[in-house]
């Protein structure tokens, strides 16, 4: 018998493509545990046995009423031939486990039990379950749930055994008898463990690893026609030379840029790195120092649609762009160099300002500083926010702005949340400069390809059409030199299937896809790029040379420290000037058809038949 898992349970939780933001078919929970008999005479194990069939009443038995049975040969048994399976009979003798539909993966028969994990709903950050069922005839199938909170389990060789892995990293070791574990009672210490590693050898061994791992799976087998043998040879006498791990990054990244593939990515690893690294707190701002402490000269703003504020921006605060910063936690600022020797290990902690106004009065107010990383976000929020805002100002909100910073899970959020505000604009401006790439190109460029064909009006309000949010106007999609990746992909696909123009600067130039599972023995990454695209012409895309805009523009640096951003406006007059030469006809419904029957009837012919009428139930005058 066979177990496996399919994905058969293909019920969407949306019901309708009606609603905000077109919502798709969302399939969760869509996996099942089946069992395939190979053997025509086996029994599914989960199968009730018919009372009938255990009823003495029907069960044959001899003239001594002692019930029948088959005699057993004692002979021993010949070599049987290798067997050969009918997979058709096979494939009619399907069994459904009779448990819950579920995200369900890792399946595996260990000990007489049935193990899976399931990841639950969707996005839930709590960590998978692991279930177990014994694989046996019972009136009340019911799994029990071994672990929860866990990223994964594996069975010992000899199938006694399960080791569970933690989302918190601990590890656990328990029989594997299908019952509850108990992570604590059954936790693996490894505070006390120790090994001796030879570095050299180490790194001996993760260097081999790396040039295997390239020859194996980059996505030419010919490896761009390198000597990849001699490769190893002119690098590898330097590997004694090595003296930590971060100089074998460097002789890696060294080696497999041999093969001129730009998504080849050396990183990761058992690094070093220091214990007392200080978190300092941002308070979200643009400081300059003065006499008697720091001045404010800018809050930096995001979206107030979305929750990104300045720590100084908080709507219950009364601080004003051009108050002075005096103190902090009543520490004065005069002679402070930097505000962030005052705000080292801040973050996110409450401190005591006392600032003055422009007009020198004295008030206090409390904080909470942000990380670095959260105010690095909070200024690039800024920059996508002012774009869209000179947009809307410089069209007459005839424009639509959307920027797409990567191209992952995030980024399709970020996408939802700027398209469909604009959906019905005259001209969209998509910009991909800066992206770090991902892999939703696909799925963006589906919905800018939509076409609306039909339309409708109600009894109030304006008519919407089908397809639901498909852009009808004039569109651009901006790229700059640190667009990379899927960002190249989308730009050179936006160009490729007549979206619109290209607006920028040629792109980085790296095409040949990855997946990073190239793991090294310290859990380090020497990625092979694995998966090459071409086009329809069957040339090699994009990989070496980058998308090439098909309206050039740079940003010099000086024009955009002022503020100047040469590829937006022209963008901007691009779309206004296609506004303007093809227009985008308006949506007006037609005037409602008139379905009014007017009766002709004569007034001799009116009158002849009430009389008639009248005579027939006996009414006369």
């Amino acid at each position: 018998m066979v177990v496996f898992l399919s994905e058969r349970n293909l019920h969407s939780v949306t019901r309708s493509p009606w609603g905000p933001r077109q919502p798709e078919p969302y399939y969760t929970k869509t996996t099942n545990i089946y069992a395939m008999a190979l053997d025509a005479e086996a029994k599914f194990p989960f199968l009730q046995t018919d009372s009938w069939l255990t009823d003495s009443v029907f069960t044959t038995v001899d003239k001594q009423g002692v019930t029948q049975t088959k005699k057993v040969s004692k002979k021993k048994p010949a070599v049987q031939p290798a067997k050969v399976y009918d997979w058709d009979a096979a494939q009619r003798s399907l069994y459904q486990v009779p448990v819950k539909s579920g995200n369900i993966g890792s399946l595996n028969v260990i000990n007489g039990y049935l193990y899976w994990v399931d990841a639950g709903d969707e996005g839930d950050d709590a960590g998978s379950k692991i279930f177990a069922l014994k694989i046996t005839e019972s009136k009340k199938i019911e799994p029990t749930e071994v672990a929860a909170g866990v990223r994964d389990f594996v069975a010992s060789a000899n199938g006694k055994k399960i080791l569970i892995r933690y989302t918190n990293q601990n590890l656990a070791v328990a029989d594997a008898d299908g019952s509850k574990v108990d992570a604590a009672k059954n936790k693996v210490e490894l505070n006390n463990w120790s090994f001796a590693i030879n570095p050299q050898q180490d790194w001996q061994e993760m260097f081999n690893d790396a040039w295997r791992m390239m020859r194996d799976y980059f996505y030419d087998r010919d490896l761009h026609k390198v000597d990849w043998i001699a490769v190893k040879k002119q690098y590898e006498p330097l590997l004694p030379r090595v003296t930590d791990r971060y100089e074998l990054d460097d002789l890696l990244s060294q080696m497999v840029g041999e093969l001129s593939a730009l998504h080849t990515f050396v990183y990761g690893g058992d690094k070093r790195s220091p214990s007392d690294k200080i978190p300092v707190g941002m308070l979200g701002a643009k400081l300059t120092k003065t006499n008697t402490g720091f001045r404010i000269d800018h809050l930096y703003k995001a979206d107030p649609d979305f929750d990104n504020v300045s720590p100084l921006a908080r709507p219950e605060l009364r601080i004003k762009e051009g108050d002075v910063i005096t103190e902090i936690n009543n520490v004065p600022l005069k002679d402070i160099g930097d505000v962030g020797e005052l705000l080292t290990n801040k973050v996110d902690i409450p401190v005591k300002l006392s600032l003055s106004d422009k007009a020198g009065k004295r008030y206090e107010q409390v904080v909470k500083p942000m990380s670095i990383r959260n105010f690095y976000n909070l200024r690039y929020a800024e920059w996508e926010y002012s774009r869209r805002l000179k947009v809307d100002s410089a069209s007459n909100n005839d424009i639509g702005y959307i920027h797409l910073k990567a191209m992952g899970g995030d980024d399709m959020d970020d996408f939802v949340k700027q398209f469909y505000p604009v959906f019905n604009r005259k001209g969209l401006i998509l910009d991909v400069r800066q992206n770090f790439g991902g892999n939703i190109d696909s799925w963006v460029l589906e919905k800018l390809l939509r076409k609306a064909w039909m339309y409708w009006q109600g009894r109030s309000g304006g008519p919407t059409w089908n397809m639901q949010y498909a852009f009808r106007g004039h569109m651009v999609i901006l790229c700059d030199q640190q667009t990379a990746s899927d960002g190249e992909a989308i730009s050179e696909g936006f160009r490729r299937l007549g979206l619109g123009k290209v607006i920028g600067m040629r792109t980085w130039g790296g095409e040949i896809w990855l997946s990073a599972d190239n793991k090294l023995v310290d859990d380090g990454i020497a990625t092979a790029a694995e998966t090459g695209v071409f086009g329809p012409e069957g040339k090699w895309l994009i990989e070496g040379r980058g998308v090439e805009p098909d309206i050039e523009v740079d940003n010099l640096p000086y024009e955009s420290y002022k503020g100047k951003d040469a590829q937006l406006e022209t963008a901007i007059q691009y779309l206004q000037k296609e506004i303007k030469d093809k227009p985008v006809p308006a949506v007006v419904s037609p005037q409602h058809p008139d379905k009014s029957f007017k009766y002709q009837i004569g007034i001799h012919s009116l009158s002849s038949n009430f009389l008639q009428v009248f005579k027939l139930i006996g009414c006369w005058f």
